[in-house]
């Protein structure tokens, strides 16, 4: 599975380069109806379903597909698409119907405004009402989760250094420096929702620190390794964390953005399959921080497929069956 996952991926990076987004291909595990049971109004619909690249994502879009089989939907399977300017343009040309996306990269990335909103449901509001007048996307069943940025610590660090909020973290950069070492994704390091924008919300030297640029990847075992760097930039639902026995420093000036998981799609797809956004409600609802960082765990610590992770947990919420 693993090899067709990455064949599926390079396909699908060159037929993005070369002519775009095919029609997709057929869901990769079957499920059958238990809580989630045949709809009548989506039997037969034929509906495709998109994520991007990364863990996280190809659960999300997984959930999706395994809760509309279950209701008697044609699912059509385009997760793992490069990246979230590829994925934005295939919702806005029709060649997906829905996915998971989050509200902090609508916002920002999507819309243009510089400035995020602090209230997770007023962004919410502020992003639906904005992305429905000016391109007639729909966004609807937020999560609870938020993979925002964050900084995180080794436990063993954070006990030595009483380091426990970003606060406490700007006054080690300024007063030792080399106990702050610091390693940084390269897009946290240039962006004003990363590292430049956390500096000067919390007063931070820029010059004082110690940072090293490396790939985010990289970050999560250096940081737990407290050697090449003792803090590192994470995202705050990535399964490395519990894996690592990674702690998160508290966002106690409240500057990073809210990243939470919503469904998006367009109006007209909305408006004719109401039903969609009911079954997905429930399934956003149960979306904690604590639950997808345990799903995202199983697939990047113990080396799971996503499809599996996300199967199993929808049987062990009884919404569907192992089909």
């Amino acid at each position: 599975m693993r090899a067709a996952r990455a064949l599926a991926t390079l396909l699908g990076t060159v037929l993005l380069a070369a002519c775009g987004l095919q029609s997709g291909g057929a869901v990769p595990l079957r499920v059958g109806p238990a809580g989630i049971g045949p709809v009548p109004a989506l039997g037969g619909v034929a509906i495709t379903v998109g994520s991007k690249d990364f863990t996280e994502q190809n659960i999300l879009g997984y959930l999706i597909e395994f809760a509309l089989v279950a209701a008697g939907a044609d699912v059509r399977d385009l997760t793992n698409i490069q990246g979230s300017n590829s994925l934005r343009d295939a919702q806005l040309h029709g060649q997906i119907d829905l996915a998971y996306d989050y509200t902090g990269t609508g916002w920002i990335n999507y819309l243009g405004n510089e400035t995020p909103i602090a209230d997770e449901h007023e962004q919410f509001e502020a992003l639906r009402a904005a992305d429905l007048a000016a391109h007639h996307m729909v966004w609807t069943a937020m999560a609870p989760m938020n993979n925002t940025y964050a900084l995180a610590v080794s436990r063993r660090v954070s006990d030595e250094t009483g380091v426990r909020t970003l606060s406490d973290y700007a006054r080690l950069v300024d007063t030792d420096p080399a106990a702050a070492t610091t390693c940084v994704g390269t897009e946290f390091n240039v962006r004003q929702d990363g590292y430049p924008g956390m500096a000067r919300k919390y007063g931070i030297d820029t010059g004082k620190v110690r940072k090293q640029i490396v790939q985010d990847a990289v970050v999560y075992q250096a940081t737990a390794d407290a050697t090449q760097c003792r803090f590192g930039s994470v995202a705050a639902t990535d399964g490395r964390i519990p894996g690592l026995d990674l702690v998160l420093l508290s966002d106690d000036r409240a500057f990073f953005p809210k990243y939470n998981a919503a469904l998006v799609m367009s109006a007209d797809f909305a408006e004719a399959h109401p039903a969609v956004a009911e079954i997905m409600t429930p399934i956003s609802r149960l979306l904690t921080n604590e639950t997808i960082t345990e799903l995202n765990r199983q697939v990047d610590v113990e080396g799971r497929e996503p499809a599996d992770v996300a199967r199993d947990w929808m049987v062990a919420q009884g919404m569907v069956t192992k089909g």
